[in-house]
């Protein structure tokens, strides 16, 4: 009986903190909403409206965009849509020349549509992408995107990759209130702690300043302003090689081509309705010699004999043709310094490998989370506030951002080859659990795609391929022999993805409820209240 009456407490002290706690949450809730009240009546006061957005009559510019590249230009668009005036400062306004940024995931499209710059893809003779081919020793399967669910347009897209940055920089110049001037950003402007501004130079050489309060970093895998906003721990694994096949036709139409070649993986993707670009993979940061003929007489013997024999002709011609080009592979996690004043954004702020083409993706859907940070405020000019709320941003980027970022890593060291059987086996194993079809494939595909964004699905199914190399190894008949190569494999498979992880941030990648920064609030007090205004609701 004493046991009952014990029980019965516990349940009614336990009944009743609930129930306290939701009576002052809700207390909280109305105290809030009544402020806000108070404050939207005060709104035509503080805020001019364009679009339908609030933001201050303060100052001239809102936000300082350091670079027009894919993340700048649509960033400048997206915050300029939204009201805010924007000044963009880019080194080279005319259309850039890369052979990396060319393919954009369907996950990349998808936030391309939500940011209102689906068009940019158009007239740009874009080709669309439906999956991958993927080769090996002869081999191939061919990997689609779960896109059933989908509006018939979207897909991936390939294309140049200056096209469709200068189609986005002109809907950004469309706008009124967004300013686009070619200049070099040389510093940042720090005033007791916070980003108040850029000293830059004009195309005429002028020195000049800008102030905003708020200055958004994105200019690039090379920026020189990243330093005093993060900790960049840049690895750069391998090199890229860059040509153009002309006229080719590849073994499956709108799809991109990766050859598990010795030692690296090779790519091929259509850029436009007669190009083909191909990415060689060379590991370390030596590579051959391109004037003195050395890389060519590597892509020759090397290269050549381990692709398609259907592309082989193109791919010689194009050896020929002399116009080879090179690109390091860079990747660096994300470990930024909060700054009043200052963002990162873009490769200035977190790079991956590029074999997965998830870069875009990354950077688009980073930029509609800051978009929907931002909206609610009305009012940037309280940095040390700003910075705050802010944090927030570093937190709820990371489902989307560090699965293809961990998938990128991993990929590339598991379709690399190497003298270990482990190793080895590991990559085989790849190959034949993708090529079982159903799930095995869907699933690693709508995570390569930006489709289905979610870790613990990546860690799920990269385990999965290394169980599934493990069963390959002990059936039909086990052997100890076979038995620690499985072992092996294993130790190997966590030793390729849980290094990434713990780069990526084991909390916040798969617990970011658990982060404060999570539930940051635009209005987190009365007096911040008072600087920040919602003209949304």
């Amino acid at each position: 009986m004493a046991d009952q009456y014990l029980l019965g407490w516990i349940f009614a002290t336990v009944l009743g903190a609930v129930f306290l706690c939701r009576a002052l949450a809700r207390r909280n809730c109305e105290r809030g909403r009544a402020l806000m009240e108070k404050e939207r009546s005060e709104c035509v006061k503080s805020v001019m409206v364009s679009n339908g957005e609030c933001r201050s009559t303060d100052g001239d510019v809102d936000v300082i965009i350091v670079g027009a590249g894919v993340a700048g230009a649509a960033l400048a668009h997206t915050l300029g849509k939204d009201g805010r005036r924007v000044h963009v400062i880019e080194r080279d306004l005319t259309e850039p020349d890369r052979i990396v940024g060319e393919l954009l995931q369907p996950g990349g499209y998808l936030k391309l549509i939500e940011l209102g710059l689906e068009d940019c893809v158009e007239q740009i003779d874009a080709q669309r992408v439906f999956g991958y081919a993927l080769f090996k020793d002869g081999k191939n399967t061919r990997l689609s995107y779960p896109l059933e669910k989908f509006h018939s347009d979207v897909s991936g897209r390939s294309f140049h990759n200056g096209r469709f940055i200068q189609r986005m920089r002109e809907k950004a110049a469309t706008l009124p209130n967004v300013q686009l001037e070619q200049g070099t950003v040389t510093s940042l402007l720090e005033e007791k702690g916070t980003i108040k501004g850029v000293q830059y130079k004009t195309k005429t050489g002028e020195e000049m300043t800008a102030y905003a309060p708020l200055t958004i970093v994105c200019d690039g895998c090379f920026s020189n302003l990243r330093r005093s906003l993060c900790d960049p721990k840049v690895d750069v694994p391998s090199c890229f090689v860059g040509l153009v096949l002309e006229n080719c036709n590849l073994p499956h139409a709108n799809h991109g081509h990766v050859i598990l070649a010795d030692p690296s993986p090779i790519l091929f993707y259509k850029i436009s309705s007669t190009e083909v670009r191909c990415l060689v993979d060379v590991p370390g940061q030596k590579i051959p010699s391109i004037s003195n003929g050395e890389m060519a007489k590597y892509l020759k013997t090397v290269v050549a004999p381990q692709i398609p024999p259907q592309i082989y002709d193109s791919f010689i011609a194009a050896v020929d043709k002399g116009t080879i080009r090179t690109m390091p592979n860079r990747s660096m996690p994300a470990a930024p310094y909060p700054t009043p004043g200052a963002l990162l954004m873009g490769d200035a702020f977190n790079m991956r490998h590029p074999l997965t083409g998830g870069g875009m993706t990354v950077a688009l859907s980073d930029i509609v989370v800051l978009r929907n940070l931002l909206r609610p405020l009305g009012n940037l000019n309280d940095p040390s506030t700003l910075s705050k709320y802010l944090e927030s941003f570093y937190t709820l980027r990371k489902p989307v951002a560090s699965t293809i970022n961990t998938l990128a890593g991993a990929l590339y060291k598991v379709f690399s080859s190497s003298p270990d059987q482990a190793r080895k086996e590991m990559r085989q194993a790849c190959f034949g659990y993708l090529s079982l079809g159903g799930v095995f494939s869907t699933g690693p595909v709508s995570l390569l795609s930006g489709l289905n964004p979610r870790p613990l699905s990546l860690v799920l199914h990269f385990f999965a391929v290394a169980v599934y190399g493990v069963g390959r190894l002990l059936l039909p008949f086990p052997s100890p022999k076979r038995a620690w190569i499985g072992a092996r494999l294993i130790s190997s498979a966590s030793g390729i993805i849980f290094p990434i992880i713990k780069a990526e941030g084991v909390r916040q990648m798969f617990f970011p409820a658990t982060v404060p920064a999570y539930y940051r609030a635009p209005v987190l007090s009365e007096k911040q209240m008072k600087k920040t205004v919602d003209c949304v609701n």
